[in-house]
């Protein structure tokens, strides 16, 4: 990967960078070198291999409007929170910047991965969790097909 990258340490960064750049990704990974080696992602179901790397976009949306940054933050983080637990010990939220190269079986983009941006402290995720439960929506949570199955 060449240079380490940089680590996001709070929600304020994290909104702070959102607000400078477009482009951005959430990954989810334990080893992002041996999925850049790779080159893709794999189907879960079918084992089908991916054009690109599963990722979700950061881009703040037009009809956010004026609402904070550091809550849409908190929102892209805790969406796919359960992927850390999921996937074991070790498992990363990385920024990444890239192309969308494709769409995988859930919808999510799937992009060729051009810069390693930072990497997501577990105290932010913490804190997004926090604001994301000050919400008071109880009808709402991470985005966890294995909630389905139990």
């Amino acid at each position: 990967m060449g240079s380490e990258p940089s680590v996001i340490t709070s929600l304020r960064e994290l909104a702070a960078l959102l607000g400078e750049r477009r482009g951005l990704f959430i990954r989810w990974s334990r080893d992002l070198d041996g999925d850049r080696a790779n080159g893709g992602s794999r189907d879960s179901l079918t084992g089908a291999e991916l054009p690109g790397l599963s990722a979700n976009p950061l881009d703040v949306e037009d009809w956010w409007g004026e609402r904070p940054i550091r809550l849409w933050a908190a929102r892209r983080l805790h969406d796919y929170s359960h992927l850390r637990r999921e996937r074991g010990p070790g498992v990363k939220a990385w920024v990444l910047s890239g192309e969308e190269v494709g769409r995988g079986p859930d919808n999510e983009p799937l992009i060729e991965c051009r810069e390693v941006v930072a990497i997501v402290d577990e105290a932010v995720m913490k804190e997004a969790g926090e604001l994301v439960d000050r919400q008071g929506c109880d009808e709402w949570g991470p985005l966890d097909r294995g909630q389905a199955r139990r």
